[in-house]
């Protein structure tokens, strides 16, 4: 059966489409038939981040118009097995995306045996954001530990608890999931910043993953290189632990302690 994880954030910059391509490439590293959509059409930063700009010839829109089949516009990525993107356009009317084309796609995606759809969804509520948080069986927030980033994720989880298609139904709500990136032990002891605690005691969701703040994540953006494929960086142990997480692993935030709390430095100064 497909899963539709859809990876959103209330506001952009806070690292959704890093997290959406380590994600995918972590799922498919787990021997998982993985699917990653950009769903930012007229931006497309997705491929730039997979290393696969050069090898774009049909997107996300012509699929949706019927220009082509659904298997010439996905790209096989070259490093990983069970792994394909579908890179969104640059330049087309965003009106094509309807509850109605985007179904269609996914049901093919489902008859090709997809395991898992990844939906890289724009930041806030535009028509992409919403159409995939529409279809979506797991939410995976992004976040910084910055108050204007939660409560922007906070106001996206009440978006999703009620216009998902499985609120609109009466089913199981969507499964969500909180990633939090950027993550600077140092600022938050001078209380620059949120804790761990904090964030979770605004949101209350399970966190599955904390991505430190670290230049690693900048350079293999850089490269085209998903920083999941940096075994020797602290953010790409960190993806590969958040996907273990994910799956149903019970695995220990084992780089990080818990500093005082933002709210608890605010009150005691």
């Amino acid at each position: 059966m497909t899963r539709i994880v859809v990876v959103t954030s209330g506001k952009g910059g806070v690292g959704k489409t890093t997290s959406s391509a380590s994600i995918a490439v972590g799922l498919a590293q787990f021997g998982y038939k993985t699917v990653v959509i950009d769903f930012d059409i007229g931006l497309r930063n997705l491929d730039l981040i997979m290393g696969c700009e050069r090898r774009v010839v049909y997107d996300f829109v012509n699929v949706l118009n019927n220009d082509i089949s659904i298997k010439q516009a996905l790209i096989k990525d070259k490093r990983i097995n069970n792994l394909y993107i579908l890179p969104a356009s640059q330049t087309r009317d965003k009106s094509v995306l309807t509850k109605k084309s985007v179904y269609t796609v996914f049901k093919k995606l489902s008859n090709m045996n997809f395991e898992f759809v990844i939906c890289d969804s724009p930041a806030g509520i535009e028509n992409g954001a919403m159409i995939s948080i529409y279809f979506a069986d797991d939410a995976i927030i992004i976040t910084n530990p910055e108050i204007s980033s939660v409560r922007d994720s906070d106001r996206m989880l009440g978006i999703i608890s009620s216009t998902s298609k499985r609120s609109e139904s009466g089913e199981k709500p969507v499964l969500e999931h909180l990633i939090l990136t950027r993550y600077d032990r140092d600022r938050v002891k001078k209380g620059q910043m949120l804790s761990i605690e904090d964030v979770l005691e605004i949101l209350k969701i399970p966190l599955i993953g904390i991505i430190p703040e670290d230049i690693s994540v900048l350079n293999s953006s850089n490269k085209g290189i998903p920083v999941i494929l940096d075994k020797g960086s602290i953010s790409g142990k960190s993806y590969k632990d958040t996907v273990r997480r994910f799956l149903g692993e019970k695995i220990s935030m084992k780089f990080y302690k818990e500093e005082k709390s933002f709210l608890k430095w605010l009150f005691w100064r």
